[in-house]
Protein backbone atom coordinates (compact mmCIF):
# COMPACT_ATOMS: atom_id res chain seq x y z
CA UNK A 1 0.00 0.00 0.00
CA UNK A 2 0.86 3.97 -0.19
CA UNK A 3 0.63 6.27 2.18
CA UNK A 4 -2.68 7.42 0.88
CA UNK A 5 -3.90 3.92 0.69
CA UNK A 6 -3.06 2.76 4.37
CA UNK A 7 -4.14 6.15 5.59
CA UNK A 8 -7.74 5.59 4.21
CA UNK A 9 -7.94 1.98 5.50
CA UNK A 10 -7.39 3.27 8.72
CA UNK A 11 -10.36 5.75 8.60
CA UNK A 12 -12.42 3.31 7.13
CA UNK A 13 -11.82 1.40 10.81
CA UNK A 14 -9.82 -1.51 8.71
CA UNK A 15 -6.38 -2.55 8.77
CA UNK A 16 -3.90 -1.67 6.67
CA UNK A 17 -0.80 -3.29 5.76
CA UNK A 18 1.10 -1.65 8.89
CA UNK A 19 0.00 0.81 10.91
CA UNK A 20 0.04 4.80 9.55
CA UNK A 21 1.95 7.24 10.80
CA UNK A 22 1.49 11.15 11.38
CA UNK A 23 4.48 12.94 12.35
CA UNK A 24 3.67 16.13 12.82
CA UNK A 25 7.12 17.40 11.85
CA UNK A 26 6.92 21.35 10.42
CA UNK A 27 10.03 23.62 11.92
CA UNK A 28 12.25 20.31 12.02
CA UNK A 29 12.40 20.56 8.07
CA UNK A 30 14.84 23.77 8.93
CA UNK A 31 17.30 22.14 10.58
CA UNK A 32 17.30 19.24 8.02
CA UNK A 33 17.60 21.96 5.41
CA UNK A 34 20.49 24.18 7.72
CA UNK A 35 18.01 26.70 7.62
CA UNK A 36 16.90 29.02 10.05
CA UNK A 37 13.47 28.87 11.07
CA UNK A 38 12.87 32.65 9.56
CA UNK A 39 14.41 31.99 6.46
CA UNK A 40 12.52 28.23 6.29
CA UNK A 41 9.69 30.01 6.27
CA UNK A 42 10.28 32.45 4.16
CA UNK A 43 9.92 30.82 0.75
CA UNK A 44 7.06 27.56 -0.23
CA UNK A 45 10.17 25.78 -1.47
CA UNK A 46 11.63 25.77 1.01
CA UNK A 47 8.66 23.91 3.23
CA UNK A 48 8.18 22.06 0.23
CA UNK A 49 11.47 20.86 -0.01
CA UNK A 50 11.35 20.08 3.24
CA UNK A 51 8.36 18.44 3.50
CA UNK A 52 9.49 15.50 1.23
CA UNK A 53 12.60 15.38 2.39
CA UNK A 54 11.50 14.54 5.94
CA UNK A 55 8.30 11.99 4.56
CA UNK A 56 10.97 10.08 2.86
CA UNK A 57 13.47 10.26 5.53
CA UNK A 58 11.44 9.24 8.06
CA UNK A 59 8.71 6.71 6.87
CA UNK A 60 5.99 9.65 7.19
CA UNK A 61 2.30 8.59 6.06
CA UNK A 62 1.13 12.79 5.12
CA UNK A 63 2.75 15.66 4.23
CA UNK A 64 1.45 19.02 5.35
CA UNK A 65 1.36 22.93 4.42
CA UNK A 66 1.11 23.88 8.16
CA UNK A 67 3.59 26.84 8.73
CA UNK A 68 2.59 27.93 12.49
CA UNK A 69 -0.65 28.93 14.33
CA UNK A 70 0.23 32.34 14.72
CA UNK A 71 0.05 32.67 10.70
CA UNK A 72 -3.85 33.00 10.85
CA UNK A 73 -3.26 36.06 13.21
CA UNK A 74 -1.25 37.45 10.56
CA UNK A 75 -4.31 37.33 8.47
CA UNK A 76 -6.14 39.94 11.14
CA UNK A 77 -2.25 42.17 11.31
CA UNK A 78 -1.52 40.68 14.04
CA UNK A 79 2.03 40.54 15.24
CA UNK A 80 3.89 37.36 14.97
CA UNK A 81 7.29 36.59 17.16
CA UNK A 82 10.26 34.08 15.47
CA UNK A 83 12.06 32.36 17.56
CA UNK A 84 15.41 29.99 17.39
CA UNK A 85 14.45 27.21 18.19
CA UNK A 86 10.41 26.65 18.54
CA UNK A 87 7.54 27.80 16.33
CA UNK A 88 6.73 31.57 15.93
CA UNK A 89 4.61 32.96 18.41
CA UNK A 90 1.87 35.52 18.47
CA UNK A 91 2.60 38.79 20.06
CA UNK A 92 0.17 41.30 21.75
CA UNK A 93 -3.69 40.24 21.05
CA UNK A 94 -4.96 42.41 18.58
CA UNK A 95 -8.57 42.95 20.32
CA UNK A 96 -7.71 45.32 23.15
CA UNK A 97 -11.17 46.07 24.05
CA UNK A 98 -13.93 43.78 23.88
CA UNK A 99 -16.03 45.88 22.04
CA UNK A 100 -13.67 45.95 19.47
CA UNK A 101 -15.00 42.57 18.38
CA UNK A 102 -18.06 44.62 16.83
CA UNK A 103 -15.63 46.58 14.13
CA UNK A 104 -13.80 43.40 12.72
CA UNK A 105 -14.05 42.08 9.25
CA UNK A 106 -13.02 38.82 8.37
CA UNK A 107 -9.73 39.22 6.13
CA UNK A 108 -9.69 38.41 2.59
CA UNK A 109 -7.80 35.11 2.16
CA UNK A 110 -6.79 35.75 -1.58
CA UNK A 111 -5.10 39.13 -0.01
CA UNK A 112 -3.47 37.01 2.91
CA UNK A 113 0.05 36.98 1.65
CA UNK A 114 0.92 33.71 4.48
CA UNK A 115 -2.21 32.06 3.00
CA UNK A 116 -1.16 32.48 -0.21
CA UNK A 117 2.30 30.73 0.59
CA UNK A 118 0.43 27.90 2.16
CA UNK A 119 -1.68 27.20 -0.60
CA UNK A 120 0.90 27.47 -2.73
CA UNK A 121 2.77 24.82 -0.37
CA UNK A 122 -0.13 22.45 -1.31
CA UNK A 123 -0.39 23.10 -4.57
CA UNK A 124 3.56 21.88 -4.88
CA UNK A 125 3.04 19.05 -2.46
CA UNK A 126 0.29 17.91 -4.61
CA UNK A 127 2.46 18.04 -7.51
CA UNK A 128 4.70 15.89 -5.95
CA UNK A 129 3.03 13.14 -4.21
CA UNK A 130 -0.20 13.04 -5.90
CA UNK A 131 -2.77 10.42 -4.82
CA UNK A 132 0.11 8.55 -3.53
CA UNK A 133 0.62 10.70 0.16
CA UNK A 134 -2.44 12.68 2.19
CA UNK A 135 -1.58 16.45 2.12
CA UNK A 136 -2.91 17.59 6.01
CA UNK A 137 -4.09 21.38 6.24
CA UNK A 138 -4.67 22.88 9.17
CA UNK A 139 -7.34 25.77 10.94
CA UNK A 140 -7.85 26.66 14.26
CA UNK A 141 -11.32 26.34 15.82
CA UNK A 142 -13.55 29.16 15.77
CA UNK A 143 -13.57 28.22 19.74
CA UNK A 144 -10.01 28.22 20.24
CA UNK A 145 -8.99 31.04 18.30
CA UNK A 146 -9.75 34.07 20.49
CA UNK A 147 -6.96 32.57 22.88
CA UNK A 148 -3.97 34.39 20.18
CA UNK A 149 -7.10 37.26 19.03
CA UNK A 150 -7.48 38.62 22.79
CA UNK A 151 -5.38 36.83 24.92
CA UNK A 152 -7.41 33.90 27.66
CA UNK A 153 -8.43 36.17 30.37
CA UNK A 154 -10.20 38.63 28.44
CA UNK A 155 -11.76 35.54 26.33
CA UNK A 156 -13.00 33.69 29.69
CA UNK A 157 -14.50 37.50 29.81
CA UNK A 158 -16.57 36.93 26.88
CA UNK A 159 -17.75 33.78 27.34
CA UNK A 160 -19.14 33.75 30.87
CA UNK A 161 -20.07 37.65 31.20
CA UNK A 162 -20.48 38.79 27.49
CA UNK A 163 -23.05 36.32 25.82
CA UNK A 164 -23.94 38.71 22.55
CA UNK A 165 -20.11 39.67 21.57
CA UNK A 166 -19.43 36.29 22.00
CA UNK A 167 -21.79 34.98 19.76
CA UNK A 168 -20.82 37.62 16.82
CA UNK A 169 -17.14 36.79 17.61
CA UNK A 170 -18.44 33.58 16.75
CA UNK A 171 -20.32 34.32 13.86
CA UNK A 172 -17.24 35.57 12.49
CA UNK A 173 -14.67 33.09 13.27
CA UNK A 174 -16.52 30.47 11.98
CA UNK A 175 -16.75 32.21 8.22
CA UNK A 176 -12.87 32.77 8.69
CA UNK A 177 -12.19 29.56 9.62
CA UNK A 178 -14.58 27.35 6.84
CA UNK A 179 -13.31 29.58 4.27
CA UNK A 180 -9.41 28.92 5.04
CA UNK A 181 -9.73 25.54 5.10
CA UNK A 182 -12.09 25.47 1.71
CA UNK A 183 -9.53 27.42 0.38
CA UNK A 184 -6.94 24.44 1.43
CA UNK A 185 -8.70 21.67 0.04
CA UNK A 186 -9.82 23.33 -2.85
CA UNK A 187 -5.88 24.22 -3.59
CA UNK A 188 -5.47 19.81 -3.21
CA UNK A 189 -5.39 19.24 0.61
CA UNK A 190 -6.86 16.08 1.83
CA UNK A 191 -8.00 16.65 4.88
CA UNK A 192 -8.02 19.41 7.73
CA UNK A 193 -6.58 19.17 11.00
CA UNK A 194 -8.58 21.32 13.68
CA UNK A 195 -6.69 22.43 16.19
CA UNK A 196 -9.11 22.96 19.22
CA UNK A 197 -7.51 22.49 22.98
CA UNK A 198 -10.11 24.60 24.49
CA UNK A 199 -12.80 22.00 23.69
CA UNK A 200 -10.54 19.82 26.25
CA UNK A 201 -11.47 20.32 29.92
CA UNK A 202 -7.86 20.98 30.77
CA UNK A 203 -8.48 24.40 30.02
CA UNK A 204 -12.71 24.64 29.91
CA UNK A 205 -15.31 22.15 32.13
CA UNK A 206 -17.51 20.01 29.66
CA UNK A 207 -20.52 22.26 30.74
CA UNK A 208 -19.13 25.19 29.51
CA UNK A 209 -18.10 23.70 26.12
CA UNK A 210 -21.11 22.18 25.77
CA UNK A 211 -23.19 25.02 25.65
CA UNK A 212 -20.69 27.08 23.44
CA UNK A 213 -17.58 25.48 21.69
CA UNK A 214 -19.46 22.34 21.30
CA UNK A 215 -22.54 23.82 18.98
CA UNK A 216 -19.98 25.85 17.48
CA UNK A 217 -18.09 23.08 16.30
CA UNK A 218 -20.91 21.57 15.06
CA UNK A 219 -21.98 24.75 12.55
CA UNK A 220 -18.38 24.95 11.43
CA UNK A 221 -17.53 21.20 10.85
CA UNK A 222 -20.43 21.00 8.45
CA UNK A 223 -19.41 24.01 6.29
CA UNK A 224 -15.83 22.58 5.75
CA UNK A 225 -15.64 20.43 2.53
CA UNK A 226 -13.88 17.54 3.63
CA UNK A 227 -12.81 14.95 6.45
CA UNK A 228 -11.53 17.11 9.64
CA UNK A 229 -9.36 15.95 12.62
CA UNK A 230 -9.85 17.30 15.32
CA UNK A 231 -6.80 18.20 17.38
CA UNK A 232 -6.70 19.19 21.68
CA UNK A 233 -2.76 20.23 21.30
CA UNK A 234 -2.23 17.56 24.48
CA UNK A 235 -5.58 18.36 25.79
CA UNK A 236 -7.07 15.23 27.57
CA UNK A 237 -10.17 13.78 25.16
CA UNK A 238 -11.98 11.25 26.81
CA UNK A 239 -14.75 13.03 29.05
CA UNK A 240 -15.30 14.73 25.86
CA UNK A 241 -15.08 12.13 23.25
CA UNK A 242 -18.61 11.45 22.63
CA UNK A 243 -19.61 14.75 22.71
CA UNK A 244 -16.19 15.16 20.23
CA UNK A 245 -17.86 12.18 17.87
CA UNK A 246 -20.97 13.98 17.27
CA UNK A 247 -19.34 17.20 15.90
CA UNK A 248 -18.81 15.45 12.98
CA UNK A 249 -15.12 14.84 13.09
CA UNK A 250 -13.86 11.73 11.24
CA UNK A 251 -11.02 11.65 13.70
CA UNK A 252 -9.26 12.69 17.31
CA UNK A 253 -6.02 13.32 18.38
CA UNK A 254 -5.98 11.99 21.77
CA UNK A 255 -3.52 12.91 24.99
CA UNK A 256 -0.90 11.04 26.51
CA UNK A 257 -2.47 11.67 29.21
CA UNK A 258 -6.04 9.50 28.06
CA UNK A 259 -6.18 5.81 28.57
CA UNK A 260 -5.93 5.14 25.06
CA UNK A 261 -7.81 1.57 25.45
CA UNK A 262 -11.00 3.49 26.99
CA UNK A 263 -10.63 6.36 24.20
CA UNK A 264 -10.54 3.34 21.02
CA UNK A 265 -13.76 1.71 22.80
CA UNK A 266 -15.89 4.93 22.80
CA UNK A 267 -14.60 5.38 19.21
CA UNK A 268 -15.94 1.78 18.34
CA UNK A 269 -15.39 2.30 14.82
CA UNK A 270 -17.00 5.36 14.68
CA UNK A 271 -14.23 7.97 14.26
CA UNK A 272 -10.45 7.42 13.99
CA UNK A 273 -7.52 7.18 17.14
CA UNK A 274 -4.92 9.60 16.16
CA UNK A 275 -1.80 9.64 18.83
CA UNK A 276 -0.61 9.43 21.58
CA UNK A 277 3.20 9.73 21.81
CA UNK A 278 4.25 12.26 24.21
CA UNK A 279 5.79 15.11 21.97
CA UNK A 280 7.77 17.42 24.75
CA UNK A 281 8.71 14.54 27.07
CA UNK A 282 10.16 12.63 23.29
CA UNK A 283 13.26 15.16 23.83
CA UNK A 284 14.34 13.21 26.68
CA UNK A 285 14.29 9.85 24.83
CA UNK A 286 16.81 7.41 22.98
CA UNK A 287 16.25 4.38 20.46
CA UNK A 288 15.70 2.24 23.51
CA UNK A 289 12.70 4.50 24.92
CA UNK A 290 11.53 5.39 21.83
CA UNK A 291 10.94 1.88 20.71
CA UNK A 292 9.34 0.63 23.84
CA UNK A 293 6.47 3.23 23.77
CA UNK A 294 5.63 2.79 20.24
CA UNK A 295 5.55 -0.69 20.71
CA UNK A 296 3.45 -0.48 23.58
CA UNK A 297 1.10 2.23 21.61
CA UNK A 298 1.11 -0.37 19.07
CA UNK A 299 -0.13 -3.24 21.14
CA UNK A 300 -2.87 -1.01 22.87
CA UNK A 301 -4.37 0.66 20.12
CA UNK A 302 -3.61 -0.63 16.50
CA UNK A 303 -5.66 -3.65 16.52
CA UNK A 304 -8.99 -3.89 14.33
CA UNK A 305 -7.74 -0.58 12.61
CA UNK A 306 -9.23 2.79 13.07
CA UNK A 307 -5.77 4.09 14.61
CA UNK A 308 -2.79 6.51 13.13
CA UNK A 309 0.27 6.70 15.27
CA UNK A 310 1.16 9.94 16.27
CA UNK A 311 2.15 12.09 18.72
CA UNK A 312 -0.26 13.81 20.83
CA UNK A 313 0.09 17.52 20.86
CA UNK A 314 -0.21 18.31 16.66
CA UNK A 315 3.71 19.80 16.54
CA UNK A 316 7.25 17.85 17.03
CA UNK A 317 9.54 20.20 19.16
CA UNK A 318 12.54 21.37 17.43
CA UNK A 319 14.64 19.82 19.93
CA UNK A 320 13.56 16.06 19.40
CA UNK A 321 16.66 14.48 18.01
CA UNK A 322 16.85 12.79 14.64
CA UNK A 323 17.25 9.18 15.98
CA UNK A 324 14.21 9.45 17.65
CA UNK A 325 12.10 10.36 14.88
CA UNK A 326 14.14 7.84 12.80
CA UNK A 327 13.31 5.33 15.33
CA UNK A 328 9.55 5.36 15.26
CA UNK A 329 9.47 4.69 11.65
CA UNK A 330 11.71 1.65 11.92
CA UNK A 331 9.48 0.46 15.37
CA UNK A 332 6.28 0.76 12.93
CA UNK A 333 7.78 -1.09 10.29
CA UNK A 334 9.22 -4.12 12.51
CA UNK A 335 6.05 -4.21 14.71
CA UNK A 336 3.20 -2.67 13.42
CA UNK A 337 2.53 -4.73 10.17
CA UNK A 338 -0.81 -6.16 10.58
CA UNK A 339 -1.88 -8.86 11.39
CA UNK A 340 -0.61 -7.27 15.42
Amino acid sequence: MNSMERVMTALSYQEPDRVPLFLNITITGAKELGMSIKEYYSSADHVVKGQLLMNKKYSNDMVTNFLYSAAEIQAWGGEVIFSEDGPPMTGEPFIKKIDDIYKMEIPNIKHTAGFLKELEIIEKLKKAVKEETPIIGAVTAPFSLPVMQMGFEKYLELIYFRKDAFHHLMKINEAFCAAWANAQLAAGATAIGYANPLASPNIIERETYISTGFEVDKRTIARIKGPVATKLASGIALPVMKDLMQTGTKAVNVSVEDDIVEVKKIADKKVTIIGNLNAVDMINWDKEKTRKEVKDLINKAAVGGGFILSDNHGEIPWQVSEDVLLAIGETIKEHGTYPI
